[in-house]
């Protein structure tokens, strides 16, 4: 089994180079790649028995998390024509390629047999309450986006984003708002997961907090970029840790019940 696990993230790693075809940097692309896969051993093992459902679990954190939620932020605050110009077809090439992507990981999971036979339940909160745990999570993000962005944005990035602050004033309420929905997209990105790992409820969160850590970042921000210093991007990887890891652990723990134990 581990060397199956390793084949899925060594050969899922390759899934992942098509922006390398573009922009160079191949070694890192496929390194990036590696490491989005590794994110999704515990789908893979312990998720769906179904390849509809492992597809279930892995687009919707590639699309919502990796494109959708990355984009949003670096249109409010990168200014480059890279970014600024032509972004909404960027959009669609990145959510086409991650769309190839999710399915060549459902079928290495095919291929290598991966599903772990274990028999842990899966508990499951009713829907009105999933719904509302949900929009807490939202909330959640935005006091974490507020606290950890902003303390890191006064000791270590605020040099490098000049008109952050302009920009963040220009939006008023309006950027509260859209922090508050990357929030609830990024929750909403991960259910799938947190309501099928057969997996305890903290090990659950876990999973959950890396999946958002790892699709919402540290993949990507391993590739050297013209736009980000090397310090950079390492900063950023830390800041995307206090931030989205610490979401996937309260989405985690709040969707998934405690086991009741009988005494």
């Amino acid at each position: 089994m581990i060397l199956r696990v390793i084949l899925y993230c060594l050969l899922g790693g390759v899934a992942f180079m098509s922006p390398a075809m573009g922009a160079g940097h191949a070694f890192w692309w496929w390194t990036s790649g590696v490491v989005m896969a590794a994110a999704f051993v515990p789908v893979a093992l312990f998720g769906p028995k179904t390849a509809l459902g492992q597809f279930g679990v892995i687009f919707p954190v590639l699309l919502l998390v990796s494109v959708v939620t990355m984009w949003s932020e670096a249109l409010l605050f990168i200014k480059s024509p890279a970014i600024q110009e032509h972004w909404a077809r960027n959009v669609i090439s990145d959510a086409v390629s991650h769309l190839i992507a999710a399915i060549a990981l459902v079928i290495l999971w095919r291929v290598l047999k991966l599903t772990n036979p274990s028999t842990e339940p899966v508990l499951r909160s009713p829907v009105a309450k999933a719904a509302a745990m949900v929009a807490l999570c939202g909330i959640a993000y935005l006091v974490y986006y507020l606290v950890f962005g902003g303390l890191t944005y006064q000791l270590f990035t605020k040099r490098y984003y000049p008109d952050a602050v302009a920009a963040v004033a220009g939006l008023g309420n309006w950027f509260w708002g859209i922090q508050f929905a990357r929030g609830l997209l990024m929750t909403l990105a991960i259910v799938p997961a947190i309501y099928t790992l057969r997996l305890g409820r903290w090990q659950t969160a876990i999973c959950a907090g890396l999946l958002l850590w790892v699709a919402g970042g540290l993949s990507l921000l391993l590739v050297p970029n013209e736009l980000m210093t090397g310090a950079q991007r390492f900063i950023h990887i830390i800041e995307i840790f206090t931030q989205a890891f610490t979401l996937g652990i309260t989405a985690g723990l709040l969707l998934r019940p405690k086991r009741l134990v009988a005494t």
